[in-house]
This record gives C-alpha cells, sequence and structure tokens, in this order.
C-alpha cells in the first residue's frame, strides 16, 4: 500500500514539475528579447494595421544613425489600436517585433502563470499540498491579472 502511495506521489510530483518547466520553456522564447538587451535593436512601432493574430506597423529604432524606418510585426494582444505607438525589440534576422518594458515583460511570461494555474490543480488533487496549491494558484492569477492589466490600460 505505501508503494502505491510513493508511486502516486511521484507521478504527481513529476507532472507538477513538468508542467512549469513547459511554461518557462513557452515563455522563455518571447521573455529574452524582452529582459535581455544585448546585440537587440529597440526602437517604437506604430501600428498601422491589426488582424485576428497580429499587427504590423512602421518601426523608427531608437538608436542613432541607423536605417530608414521598416515594416514589422507584433503578435496582437488585447490593447493594439491603429496609430497606437508601442515600444518594442526586433528579433535578430528578422521583421518580428516583441513588446518590452513592463507589459512585455508580463506578456511574454503569460505562458508561466497559466502553468502555475494547472499545476496548482495537479499539486492540491495529487498531492494534498492544498497550501502549496494556493500559493501556485494565486500567483499564477496574480501574473495573468497584472499582464491583462498592463495590456488593457
Amino acid at each position: 500500500m505505501n508503494l502505491l502511495l510513493l508511486g502516486r506521489r511521484t507521478a504527481m510530483g513529476a507532472l507538477a514539475a513538468l508542467l512549469l518547466v513547459a511554461g518557462v520553456w513557452a515563455s522563455w522564447g518571447t521573455a529574452q528579447h524582452v529582459m535581455l538587451t544585448e546585440g537587440r535593436e529597440r526602437g517604437v512601432m506604430t501600428v498601422t494595421r491589426c488582424d485576428s493574430d497580429a499587427c504590423v506597423g512602421w518601426y523608427a529604432s531608437s538608436s542613432h544613425g541607423t536605417g530608414p524606418r521598416r515594416r514589422v510585426v507584433i503578435e496582437r494582444s488585447i490593447a493594439e489600436k491603429k496609430g497606437e505607438r508601442i515600444p518594442v525589440a526586433l528579433k535578430p534576422g528578422t521583421h518580428d517585433a516583441v513588446r518590452t518594458g513592463g507589459p512585455g515583460f508580463l506578456h511574454a511570461w503569460l505562458p508561466f502563470g497559466g502553468a502555475l494555474l494547472l499545476s496548482s490543480v495537479v499539486v492540491a488533487g495529487g498531492l494534498r499540498l492544498r497550501r502549496t496549491a494556493w500559493t501556485l494558484a494565486l500567483s499564477g492569477t496574480a501574473l495573468l491579472t497584472a499582464s491583462f492589466a498592463t495590456l488593457a490600460f
């Protein structure tokens, strides 16, 4: 009987850890462009049009002596409107941009917030660690709410 309990706890702990690692992995692709400034071109994007999943606009580099304005694409979040100016960083070698600053940081870590919420259910149900589960759930909720608030207002 104790071996079954150990097996269940091990499996649930591994699943919760896998969910959290997957959340960090999914977030890191965008977060590295927001947090690491070395070798990244930064500037301001003026949105010209948006469709359901991306916005296109003109880019002006904040570095002096760089080339003319060019068109870049940014993943659509909830706040973009035509004519809005968004601080961005360009992904090296592409025309893809990511939002920078506080809103960009929080938007980049959205998958991790979802992973925190999902792993809290596994920790509560499979491991029976309710306080830890509440901490994970509240952390994930705070991250998702802060991201929504900074992008929407």
